[in-house]
């Protein structure tokens, strides 16, 4: 593992998963294998999602169930207590969401961007096994 510190917030409709609010969407395509490389290389990871409640515990266990436990939910650091006199503005080095301008830009666009590389596919494991 490599040693990065930089803090990844990341969006949960319409990024990770196909946007179906309140259910839970499609996963979108190299969202779960893109998430677990970048944890494998030391990212730390916040799911920075409009989701509260029962909706947001669901999307932080369909998360859980795929691999990703993220360093934080909703909040800069774990153990930030939410008080209404400051902003909410989440601390993060990189934001991956459906919102930016244009659009999402798709979990194969954030990897090359990210690693500044093309991820190179498994061999042997099929077309599911594009990231390592």
């Amino acid at each position: 593992m490599k040693n990065n510190n930089l803090i990844i917030a990341v969006d949960f409709d319409g990024t990770i998963v196909e946007d179906g609010y309140p259910k839970i969407g499609k996963t979108q395509l190299f969202a779960f294998e893109t998430l677990r490389k970048l944890q494998a290389e030391g990212f730390r990871l916040i799911l920075w999602t409009y989701r509260s409640g029962s909706r947001l515990t669901e999307a932080v266990a369909f998360c859980k169930e795929n691999g990703i436990e993220f360093y934080a939910v909703n909040k800069s650091y774990p153990e930030e207590i939410y008080d209404e006199k400051y902003s909410r503005k989440i601390n993060a080095d990189i934001f991956i969401d459906d919102r930016n301008v244009g659009g999402f830009i798709g979990w194969t666009q954030v990897y090359k961007q990210i690693f500044n590389h093309e991820p190179e596919p498994k061999k042997k494991k099929g077309f599911f096994s594009f990231f390592k």
